[in-house]
């Protein structure tokens, strides 16, 4: 017990007089007792009081700014993995010999979602005063996880990178957040966000907008549900998405068919390029 740190009186002994045995306490632990837990938590009246970091307290303040100053709506979908992840499985390995940097799911919403922007403009613009400014350009921010928080990078010109870019730039962005090198001017300017709950397991989220853009996509965890594909019922991998936006400067409208038309392009990859007219291997760079 004092190996595996498990407190006295955390095992209910079986042996002589209530004895503990050895037997008692591999049980407990493969039962999945929580020694950690155990020996942290539990019978205290004690309060613990920490200073806010100067970057919580910001984001703080720019996320309650947010919900004050927008008129802020959610609408969500679902996606079909399975297009993506049986290109993602096909092409990985050769992907990673050729390009240097693995094939993810984060490229792929990317180019979706600078692919809608050029249908749906609005979703890339922003307030000024009395005026709306569109930009000619979409810079992608992508949320990452850091070890002082969640850090917003931005992808500059991502409209005009391919798959093997916009990976080596989210590689490298998110190396920086790791090693807590990013600079004012990495993290400011972004016209979109992208964030991903799914990697610590969210299934369906409101995510809140990263001002002063308009809009932000929410991606989720990939769970397999039955679907109706063709009349039948079959099995697939489904994201749900969400898109926070604006209602002030976005329609209901474009919203949702900003959001239908990244579902397009995830179960239609071929579609980011030419209406589908390419292959798979020029959409790759391969």
């Amino acid at each position: 017990m004092a190996e595996n740190g498990i407190p006295a009186g955390a095992v209910q002994g079986t042996g002589r007089d209530g004895r503990i045995l050895k037997q008692d306490v591999v049980a407990a632990m493969a039962a999945g007792f929580d020694t950690g837990a155990a020996a942290a938590w539990g019978g205290s009246r004690e309060v613990k009081r920490e200073k806010m970091s100067m970057l919580r307290r910001k984001v703080a303040e720019r996320l309650v700014g947010v919900k004050n100053e927008t008129a802020m709506l959610t609408t969500f979908n679902e996606v079909d993995m399975k297009p993506v992840m049986d290109l993602r499985n096909k092409y990985k390995n050769e992907f990673k010999e050729h390009h240097g940097v693995g094939l993810g799911f984060m490229s792929f919403f990317t180019k979706a979602v600078t692919t809608a922007i050029q249908q749906y403009p609005a979703v890339n613009a922003m307030i000024d005063g009395k005026e709306m400014i569109i930009p000619e350009y979409a810079d992608i921010a992508i949320a990452v996880s850091s070890p002082k928080g969640l850090m917003v990078p931005v992808v500059r010109n991502a409209e005009t990178l391919g798959l093997a870019q916009i990976e080596a730039e989210i590689k490298r962005l998110a190396l920086r957040a790791r090693d807590g090198q990013l600079t004012v001017d990495e993290m400011s300017g972004g016209t979109f966000t992208i964030t991903n709950g799914g990697v610590f397991g969210s299934m369906l989220s409101t995510p809140i907008i990263n001002p002063p853009q308009s809009a932000i996509l929410g991606m989720h965890n990939i769970v397999e549900r039955p679907v109706a594909v063709n009349g039948q019922v079959e099995i697939r991998p489904i994201m749900y998405v969400a898109l926070s936006y604006d209602h002030r400067i976005i329609d209901g409208k474009e919203s949702v068919g900003f959001l239908y038309t990244i579902k397009e392009m995830i179960e239609n990859p071929e579609r980011m390029l030419f209406s589908g007219k390419q292959p798979a291997e020029v959409l790759l760079g391969l």
